[in-house]
């Protein structure tokens, strides 16, 4: 194992590493991505907002998701995830601005989440289920002089993973897989409390021939009455390193003793893997008073006016539940 492209070879780390992202490649299989573990970050996010445990475990697929693909960016914008449905879980929303920072929140309707653990079976709580239909956008944004990008993603009752993979299939044209996982990892020796814990990993086929790559264009369900969708056989290599991500297990991706670095090792220390440098993550939001002031004055004043109780407009932000308060002069509320 590496760290770097000239690095010496060396026996992967034993120390864990949270809130962390640690690139990584394979040359014999043409393959390249990035392992996530977070832990206080993951944590922090959750907390605030005390989320109902299939909520945050949802939430938390959804910023392991973002952090695996906006980790790819290589300046200072944001990659922003976001998902509305018509499930139990209505909304979400993961901003991750490079390099580092991180906020997310998410939507719910209490009284449906409620019927679907009442019906005591796993399938109402699972993340396809809780989404149910809508879409998923991805966004790039790379600052206010520069355009969006923007892909959407269908969702059809399947889980993030499955929407990552539908998304790099129809958009990207990369073979790419995805793995995710959530849980919560309890302390006896600190009154029995629970913490938040993910990881997920992300790994792509770039064979420097760009046939190798080749995938069909059509799913059998997709073609059109009487369209023969031909089979592609798919590389080797691929096919390899495919069965072998596939073999992670939820605990190995979350599990706090075992480190990035020989998680990789087990799975690819017959072809010879390489790492770099982990990049380090935080929870952080962007709101502040002035940002929240500016916010304000983008309402009427109608609307601004209707904001005032108790002689003061008080807001408090999605993301990590701050709480600005204002006066009505501050906030640019006329006099009656």
């Amino acid at each position: 194992m590496k760290t770097g492209p000239e690095g010496p070879v060396r026996a992967p780390s034993a120390v864990p590493i949270d809130d962390a992202v640690l690139p990584y490649e394979v040359d014999a299989l043409d393959v390249r991505g990035r392992l996530v573990r977070l832990g206080p970050a993951l944590d922090e996010i959750l907390t605030k907002h005390d989320y109902p445990a299939p909520v945050g475990k949802l939430l938390g697929e959804a910023i392991v998701l973002t952090t695996l693909l906006g980790s790819a960016l290589k300046f200072e914008g944001r990659f922003i995830l976001q998902a509305q449905t018509d499930g139990p879980v209505s909304f979400l929303v993961v901003d991750y601005q490079a390099p580092d920072r991180l906020r997310a929140y998410a939507r719910y309707d209490a009284a449906r989440l409620g019927e679907a653990k009442e019906s005591g079976t796993h399938a109402g709580t699972h993340s396809g289920a809780l989404l149910g239909h809508g879409h998923l956008a991805m966004t790039i944004d790379q600052g206010p002089d520069m355009s969006r990008y923007q892909g959407l993603v269908a969702l059809d009752g399947g889980s993030l993973e499955d929407a990552a993979h539908e998304y790099f299939l129809r958009s990207e044209q990369i073979p790419t897989r995805v793995r995710l996982a959530v849980g919560e990892e309890w302390r006896s020796n600190d009154g029995g409390k629970h913490r938040w814990r993910a990881g997920g990993m992300l790994m792509q086929f770039l064979p420097k021939a760009p046939e190798r790559a080749r995938q069909a264009d059509l799913h059998p369900g997709d073609a059109p009455e009487g369209v023969e969708v031909h089979a592609v056989a798919e590389d080797d290599a691929w096919v390899e390193a495919r069965s072998l991500i596939e073999t992670v297990e939820d605990v190995e991706l979350i599990d706090p003793e075992l480190s990035g670095e020989r998680l990789l090792y087990r799975l690819f220390h017959e072809r010879g893997v390489r790492v770099f440098n982990p990049l380090s993550l935080k929870a952080q939001c962007s709101c502040s008073r002035d940002a929240v002031a500016s916010m304000l004055k983008s309402f009427s004043s109608d609307d601004r006016a209707a904001m005032v109780k108790d002689d003061k407009v008080v807001v408090t932000c999605e993301f990590c539940s701050s709480v600005y308060e204002f006066t009505p002069d501050e906030a640019g509320v006329e006099d009656a």
